[in-house]
């Protein structure tokens, strides 16, 4: 949403998310600014938080064959999630909250590669996705792109360290 209203407006000077708030004000208004930002990380939230639970669910009871009550599974997941950030905030004030986010991003961004290769390779199986899986050209494309997005994390993470 920011990204777009951004683009539109020809605002490119965001360096981080007090920016975009500050920038989105004038351009929808006090109360839409608030109300549709607020929407955004909230949902963004959502998602993070939905997928965390049961990315956590599936290694604790598939790999690691811990079996808890759902409620004590999402207090531990959510604890984990907001302990960290509660700190940071509470010890680093608004410029800590920003570094952290970012770092977050780059974290997960470094995660990606480890869920995409295991996916190219299973696709690319044919004992177990017979005739759908990954013909010639698309494996090529597929690795290409893994191999980008690889080498971009690297970058990401070298320039995130020096």
């Amino acid at each position: 949403m920011a990204a777009a209203t951004f683009h539109t407006t020809g605002n490119k000077d965001v360096a981080d998310i007090h920016d975009a708030y500050k920038m989105l004000t004038p351009i929808l208004g006090t109360t839409f600014a608030s109300v549709f930002f607020a929407i955004a990380l909230l949902a963004s939230g959502q998602n993070s938080t939905l997928t965390g639970t049961l990315a956590g669910q599936i290694v604790m009871e598939g790999f690691l064959n811990i079996r808890l009550k759902p409620w004590i599974r999402r207090l531990i997941t959510r604890l984990i999630a907001v302990i960290p950030a509660l700190l940071v905030t509470m010890l680093y004030g608004e410029k800590g909250t920003t570094q952290l986010l970012v770092l977050s991003q780059v974290i997960l961004s470094m995660q990606l590669g480890f869920a995409v290769v295991p996916l190219i390779m299973f696709t690319d199986s044919k004992a177990k996705m017979g005739e759908f899986a990954n013909k010639l050209w698309l494996k090529i494309i597929v690795w290409i792109i893994a191999g980008i997005i690889i080498l971009l994390n690297g970058f990401l993470l070298v320039e995130e360290i020096f």
